[in-house]
C-alpha cells in the first residue's frame, strides 16, 4: 500500500466513525438519568464500584473513603451535598439522580455498614441542597 492509499484509508475510517464518536461524546455531555429505585439498588448500581459492596472503601485511581462505621454520615446534609456536587474523586451525581433517589441512597448508607443514623432523610432536604 502506498502512503497516499494509507492516508486515504485513514481519512475514510475517520469519516465513517465520526458520527459514532459524536454520539459517544454527547452521551458524556448529558448523562442519562439512573432508573434504579430504592437506596440499596442505587448503591449497588453506582456507589459500590468505588466504595465497595460492604462500604469498606478503597484506594486505587483515587481514594474512596469507607462508608462503614463513618461518623461523617451522622448529618444527612454531608452525604447529600457530596452526592449532588461531588468532591475530589467523587463525581457529581446531581444530574444523574433525582431528589428521591438521593434521599433513598443517603438513608441506605446512613443505616447500613454498621451505621445507625436512623433519622429520616427527606426529599425536601435534597431539594434545598441543590
Amino acid at each position: 500500500m502506498t502512503k497516499l492509499t494509507i492516508a486515504a484509508a485513514a481519512a475514510l475510517s475517520l469519516f465513517l466513525t465520526a458520527p459514532a464518536m459524536a454520539q459517544d461524546a454527547a452521551m458524556f455531555a448529558s448523562p442519562s438519568k439512573l432508573t434504579q429505585t430504592g437506596g440499596e439498588n442505587i448503591y449497588k448500581a453506582i456507589c459500590a464500584g468505588c466504595h465497595m459492596p460492604e462500604g469498606q472503601g478503597a484506594v486505587g485511581a483515587g481514594k474512596y473513603p469507607a462508608l462503614a462505621n463513618n461518623a461523617n454520615l451522622e448529618s444527612a446534609g454531608y452525604p447529600i451535598y457530596l452526592i449532588i456536587h461531588g468532591q475530589k474523586a467523587m463525581p457529581a451525581l446531581g444530574s444523574v439522580l433525582d431528589d428521591q433517589q438521593i434521599a433513598d441512597v443517603v438513608a441506605y448508607i446512613r443505616t447500613s455498614f454498621g451505621n445507625d443514623f436512623a433519622e429520616p432523610v427527606t426529599v425536601e432536604e435534597v431539594t434545598d441542597a441543590r
